[in-house]
């Protein structure tokens, strides 16, 4: 388990001559063994946020202290090692090797790590239990559900037990029932491995297993508060209009996935039926999210 804090957070990006303000003195403290959601419109910071306290992006100004080390300052070899060993993370987009099984996925980071094949392979198949994919260890990616893929990304995050999970929109690639399984999944997660869980997500529904909830704002955290207070906390709204932007934004991201898709065919880098397979389910999400915004009258 780790302890999180972040105090007086600034980032700033630059454009060209544009500077674009995603933190803005952002104060946050994550106790050790706490599950915690952080929840906010598109543009607000909270991927930001994410990957500052996983020591991918390095803040313009301010401290995150993790287990009471300040990481903002770390050389490039300490934050490599922290990033190995202190953190797993889970993303939207799966990002597992398209060629290799799910076993082999899970085991991926402990070869980075150069733990003993033997001893890597008996982690990867306890692990690929505990999410429930025992019966699908040798299966490829392009073989299993979006949920499946999402479950050996979650192992393959706990593979070098790690103390701090950070996942962001971890469900947003996935239908309500499949994304409701895969929370329920971190909270487990969290509560029988003991581990520290930061998820950032839009869906209030998947909020409310937290231990507590933080609203982020304008680069700033605005209010914080358990899920038993949710429906008193007025300024949390998944209005129509963030809810159709995190529609649109997906829809993008799709987009950018299939012509990626087309690119890796074009170079020989997947099979045509991998193509097939890949290209007909990223079809279906479209079509999955073309009807939601249609029935927000979009």
């Amino acid at each position: 388990m780790s302890e999180v804090v972040c105090e007086d957070l600034i980032k700033i990006y630059k454009i060209g001559k544009v500077e674009v303000v995603a933190l803005r003195g952002l104060n946050l403290r994550v106790d050790r063994g706490e599950f915690r959601a952080i929840v906010g419109p598109s543009g607000s910071g909270k991927t930001t946020l994410l990957n500052i306290i996983g020591g991918i992006t390095k803040p313009t100004a301010g401290r995150v202290y993790v287990d009471d080390v300040d990481i903002t300052n770390l050389p490039e070899k300490n934050l490599v090692a922290y990033r190995r060993k202190k953190v797993g993370f889970v993303f939207q987009f799966f990002n597992l090797v398209p060629t290799l099984t799910a076993l082999e996925n899970v085991e991926l980071p402990m070869v980075l790590a150069g733990i003993p094949r033997e001893q890597r392979r008996n982690r990867a198949i306890e692990l690929l239990k505990i999410v429930g994919l025992e019966g699908r260890m040798h299966h490829k990616p392009s073989e299993l559900s979006g949920g499946e893929q999402q479950r050996v990304a979650i192992a393959a995050a706990l593979a070098n037990d790690p103390p701090l999970i950070l996942a962001d929109e971890p469900t947003g690639e996935l239908d309500s029932v499949t994304g409701l399984q895969i929370a329920e999944l971190f909270k487990k997660l969290h509560t029988e491995l003991n581990k520290t869980v930061i998820i950032v997500t839009h869906d209030a529904s998947i909020a409310k297993l937290a231990d507590r909830i933080s609203r982020i704002a304008d680069g700033i955290i605005v209010e914080t508060f358990i899920p038993a207070e949710i429906k008193e906390a007025a300024k949390v709204e998944f209005s129509i209009h963030e809810k159709v932007t995190e529609l649109e934004n997906k829809k993008l991201e799709i987009t950018k996935e299939i012509e990626r898709l087309k690119k890796d065919l074009s170079s020989g880098r997947i099979t045509p039926d991998e193509f097939v397979e890949r290209y007909a389910r990223l079809k279906d999400k479209l079509e999955e999210i073309e009807k939601e915004l249609r029935s927000l009258r979009v």
